[in-house]
């Protein structure tokens, strides 16, 4: 699973993620693991790996001995067990090899390759991607690979969701024209220039067998990094960003001819900035099969992982987002499961003016939808809030959900409205603290909809 390398009948794991899974019949197993020259690295930055019995993790390890031996099951009547080594930190900070498997068994197979699965995706990235720090006590705690878990990124989610195989490569501070700088631009860290490599780690050299490990989807999650380099000189640097974005398209199309590629970029910032610079580079590739979309940024009350990277939780909803994602380039249906339907709606307010209604509104970066009322006007349909553009399916069922906040004294009435029908109505009560509202509501239609507020005379968020 992902990418290896093979030496000496070692198999080395050497990208984040990348895994050996194999089912094992015996009345005893053990795997031996042995240790690169990584293990020397700072203890801070020695590899982390994963050792799972029937999906049950057994071992978790910071590889710090050339060899180990991990006892996988034990007992007096025969069984069968699915087995996976996979490393958990990055290609950065090295990988880690199986050496020998031991079993004790009768069987005419002891040892079985799991099986392919019908989808592949391979996930390009950079730390969000390797899930730096996701088991990082909070934003001010520093990089080790000991908080760092591929096994809760959104790449693995993602593809355990839609139970897919994955591949990743992905380097934290990497980007496409400059690695994480300042604003000075650092040409060291460029994923393009390693993405056709087994492994930037020199202990794993060699190129990459593209034809003999097909992918069908791509996911792009880069430009973070740029983002301080291009921003010190847009007038230069966006056109430089765009065109080596397009090279790097050029490459991955050369290398995978027959894959569906998705580009993103924002979880960490540079939604506004850099993403209308891949959006660009999408259309000057002239592929009709490549696409694009803005990643929502983190927000920060989901929590946050070491050096302000993302929480388990903002790793989770992304997972869901990344899925939906490949359905749609692949053309399957998703299934929507844990998907915020409302984060690609559109935000409006209506106003009576003939009533003399009177407002200014504005969306925050969160979403957050915020509106300074003047005059209410006399009814409380001459102002409209309206969140709309969501699709529901048939048979869903969905939370429907927000916080609020608001001074006047009264009560506002809060539908969700179909093209010809209202669905769901309530209303919500006046505070000047923030107030969670959360309602299970389902079954519907498929076709779009909206959650409306309506209201009079207040701040409304």
């Amino acid at each position: 699973m992902g990418r290896y390398y093979q030496k000496d009948s070692i198999t080395w794991v050497v990208q984040s993620g990348s895994a050996v899974e194999f089912y094992a019949t015996g009345l005893s197993a053990q795997v031996v693991i042995a240790g690169g020259n990584s293990i020397y690295n700072d203890e801070k930055y020695r590899p982390r790996l994963g050792v799972y019995v029937d999906e049950e993790i057994v071992l978790d390890k910071i590889m710090d001995e050339l060899e180990v031996t991990v006892d996988l099951f034990k007992g007096t009547t025969e069984k069968t067990a699915k087995i996976k080594v996979m490393l958990l930190s990055e290609a950065n900070n090295g990988g880690v090899g199986v050496k020998s498997i031991n079993i004790n068994s009768c069987s005419q197979t002891p040892i079985k390759p799991v099986e392919k699965k019908k989808l592949t995706i391979e996930i390009i990235g950079d730390s969000i991607t390797a899930a730096y720090g996701v088991e990082g006590a909070n934003q001010y705690e520093n990089f080790k690979t000991s908080t760092e878990n591929f096994s809760k990124s959104y790449a693995y989610l993602a593809a355990k969701k839609l139970d897919a195989d994955y591949s990743a490569v992905c380097y934290s501070g990497h980007g496409i024209i400059s690695g994480y700088s300042t604003g000075d631009k650092n040409p060291e860290a460029l994923v393009p220039e390693v993405y056709t490599k087994i492994s930037k780690n020199s202990e794993y050299p060699g190129e990459w067998d593209f034809e003999n490990n097909k992918v069908d989807v791509i996911l792009i999650n880069l430009g973070t990094n740029d983002l301080n380099y291009v921003s010190k000189d847009p007038a230069n640097r966006n056109e430089e960003f765009i065109q080596e974005y397009v090279n790097f398209l050029t490459l991955l199309r050369e290398k995978n001819p027959d894959s569906y590629i998705v580009c993103t970029v924002g979880i960490m910032g540079g939604g506004d900035e850099i993403y209308p610079l891949i959006v660009k580079a999408v259309e000057l590739s002239g592929d009709s099969k490549i696409s694009s979309y803005k990643s929502q940024t983190q927000n920060m009350n989901d929590g946050l992982g070491s050096d302000w990277h993302p929480s388990l939780k903002t790793q989770t909803y992304n997972s869901y987002v990344v899925s939906d994602k490949i359905c749609n380039a692949i053309g399957i249906e998703s299934d929507q499961v844990g998907l915020d339907v409302a984060a690609d709606s559109k935000y409006d307010v209506s106003k009576n003016e003939d009533n003399g209604a009177n407002m200014s509104f504005w969306v925050g970066y969160d979403k957050s939808f915020n509106i300074n009322t003047v005059f209410g006007g006399k009814v409380a349909s001459d102002i409209e809030a309206t969140c709309s553009g969501i699709g529901l399916k048939k048979g869903g069922v969905y939370t429907f959900e927000f916080e609020y906040t608001y001074s006047k004294d009264i009560e506002l009435p809060i539908l969700i409205r179909g093209k010809d029908k209202i669905h769901f109505k309530d209303s919500l009560k006046a505070s000047s603290t923030k107030i969670k509202y959360s309602k299970l509501i389902g079954s519907y239609p498929m076709y779009q909809v909206g959650k409306q507020f309506q209201h009079l005379g207040h701040y409304l968020q």
